[in-house]
């Protein structure tokens, strides 16, 4: 007989791995993952943070994060003293990085917030034609992402909330026939 077993659909799958890059997360404001995907494989990964061998945000690496914090700076305002790479810019940087370059086009971008102005303009640079998030983010031009041909899916939070639930409970995680 023939049994078949819940699992999470790709979409799924991917947004929990970019919640789990999101884990990696150095900035004090926000914590944010993404990992790009071609033909079900993860390409790219990133995370929100300094750069590297730049003093870490929470460690007092970028002064516009921690003015944030002290409620001195409002959501999107100074970005540009900010010293945190975003977590899209990221994962692009990271496929460049590896030599991955060309196979950036036509992938999935999941991440774990809409991308911003500028890593939008990346991930439409760089031939990314669908992004799949977990919420909103208020700097995003939604307008852009529509007339570059990208599709952007919020995905629905309970279904990712109910498989982080299961990792966390069940040790051994039973796949139990879907009825």
């Amino acid at each position: 007989m023939k049994r078949s077993f819940e699992r999470p659909t790709w979409d799924e799958y991917f947004i929990l791995q970019a919640e789990l890059a999101k884990l990696r997360s150095n900035c004090i404001t926000r914590h944010v993952g993404a990992v790009i995907v071609r033909d079900h494989r993860q390409i790219g990964t990133g995370y929100n943070g300094t750069p590297p061998g730049v003093k870490n945000c929470f460690e007092g690496g970028c002064k516009r994060c921690m003015q944030r914090l002290e409620g001195k700076l409002g959501s999107g305002e100074g970005l540009d003293r900010c010293l945190c790479n975003h977590a899209e810019a990221n994962a692009i940087m990271h496929c460049a990085i590896l030599g991955v370059g060309s196979g950036t086009k036509d992938t999935t971008l999941y991440t774990t917030f809409v991308p911003c102005l500028e890593c939008s303009k990346m991930a439409i640079t760089v031939g990314i034609r669908r992004i799949v998030s977990l919420d909103s983010y208020p700097e995003t031009d939604y307008e852009l992402l529509k007339d570059a041909g990208l599709e952007v899916e919020i995905i629905d939070k309970e279904s990712i909330l109910r498989w982080k639930k299961m990792i966390l409970e069940n040790e051994n995680i039973d796949m139990v026939p879907v009825k």
